[in-house]
């Protein structure tokens, strides 16, 4: 499943795993990450499900995210989305819409 690369795609990247590998001890943590990175792509590309979960800030708060470590999270959701077989309008997509979020993201 595409959310299941995702986050197997973070836990194995150097710049961000360390913010990634602990929910691996927690099922139901990851899971619900998941479960909201799911709904989170499915409404940003025209649903029919919605996005219910925190905001991004709220999401991200305390974290203190930097650009290298947003850009890591990004290139990996792309890659994914290429070994999917997804093309690059969808991949430009995501692309605009991380971009457009990256100030609700990074340094909070």
């Amino acid at each position: 499943m595409l959310v299941d690369d995702i986050v197997e795609a973070h836990m194995g990247n150097a710049i961000i795993k360390a913010r990634f590998l602990p929910y691996a001890a927690e099922p139901e943590r990851l899971g619900a990450i998941k479960g909201h990175l799911c709904a989170f792509l499915c409404a940003g590309s025209g649903g029919p499900q919605t996005y219910a979960g925190r905001t991004m800030p709220e999401t991200h708060r305390g974290m203190n995210i930097s650009a290298a470590e947003f850009v890591a999270a990004v290139d990996d959701i792309l890659a994914v989305l290429g070994r999917h077989g997804l093309g690059d309008d969808v991949k430009k997509d995501v692309l605009a819409i991380s971009w457009s979020l990256k100030d609700d993201i990074m340094g909070l």
